[in-house]
């Protein structure tokens, strides 16, 4: 199938490239930045735009009827809204798949407060979340401060351990922007579903070791009970497609605090593992059965070179795309 990936600039997007790397699929990459690492590490190459503008959804349509793209994964939470206002229309022109959720799904994932309502409402465990302009001293310390909406990587976000820290936090003039949520000790996880319209497909679980919000090392593991418990939450939930959930576990009990409905960062990683979300998706549209087989193993990641010619870099900005016919 010819597969394009959006944000290939950042984590998600190559490790989208890398699952399927080695496999027959051909790979197309977009990104807005013309310094976007994985514009010049995949065979065929564009530059998009960025999702707030209005070119972004025309252009992703251009370069897909261009290279008769077959399915279009995203790898930016910016763009998530825009496409799954426009995934309808944007299939009906071509033979396009769009892996996206329902917009009701990409606002939940992408809303922290959203997230604890649902998981509250459908009677699941949840930390307990509140605005952190209206928050008036309902949870023990510490407590967690973080971005109501985004905050990929735990950008911004902050542990509490007191009144003093809290008050200036709240007093800031973007305090509307952020919520206060219990803090739950314990081990962190990463967990990989697929759901295929009404199939559920995995999960995969990953305890994970975290530097600057990434996980840098993880520990693949069988746990049924949180699985179950995984598949009863996701079912609920409805994605299309790939959706990443990360949890602790606190005194057995998992609290799920954030949902990612697309693929995630350490999507390379669960394909090493034989959980390969990008490669499952194809298949099933190509009618065939997705297939999996999870081992137990570790994984530890590191940063990599990729040596780009300033030609190349010159002719991406010329000419708005490249065929390199390299590889991540």
């Amino acid at each position: 199938m010819k597969v394009a990936v959006t944000g290939v600039g950042g984590g998600v997007g190559q490790s989208i490239i890398k699952a399927l790397n080695d496999t027959t699929h051909e790979l197309v990459g977009i990104d807005s930045d013309l310094l976007g690492a994985g514009l010049y590490g995949v065979p065929c190459a564009y530059l998009g735009h960025y999702a707030n503008k209005p070119q972004f959804i025309p252009r992703l349509q251009e370069i897909c009827e261009e290279e008769e793209c077959e399915v279009l994964f995203p790898g930016l939470d910016a763009e998530l809204p825009y496409l799954a206002r426009n995934k309808k229309k944007m299939e009906r022109k071509t033979s396009l798949t769009v892996m996206v959720s329902d917009p009701s799904v990409v606002e939940i994932a992408d809303d922290k407060l959203e997230t604890y309502y649902f998981l509250e409402k459908n009677g699941f465990p949840a930390l307990e979340t509140y605005n952190l302009l209206d928050y008036n001293g309902e949870l023990n310390f510490p407590v967690v401060v973080k971005p109501r909406k985004g905050g990929a990587r735990s950008v911004d976000k902050t542990v509490i351990k007191d009144n003093k820290t809290l008050e200036s936090l709240q007093q800031s003039s973007e305090a509307d922007k952020f919520v206060i949520q219990e803090y739950a000790q314990g081990t962190e996880y990463t967990c990989g579903t697929v759901s295929l319209d009404g199939d559920f497909l995995g999960p995969i679980i990953m305890k994970r070791q975290l530097r600057c919000g990434d996980t840098y090392k993880a520990f693949v593991i069988k746990d049924d009970p949180l699985e179950n418990h995984l598949k009863e939450v996701i079912e609920v939930l409805n994605p299309y497609g790939p959706c990443n959930v990360q949890l602790r576990m606190d005194e057995d009990v998992p609290y799920i605090f954030e949902f990612n409905a697309r693929c995630s960062g350490t999507t390379a990683s669960r394909a090493l593992a034989g959980f390969n979300e990008p490669a499952m998706v194809c298949d099933y549209i190509q009618g065939k059965t997705p297939q999996y087989d999870i081992k137990d193993m570790v994984i530890l990641r590191y940063w990599n070179e990729l040596v780009v010619e300033y030609a190349q870099i010159e002719n991406m900005g010329l000419n708005k795309h490249v065929y390199s016919r390299r590889k991540l």
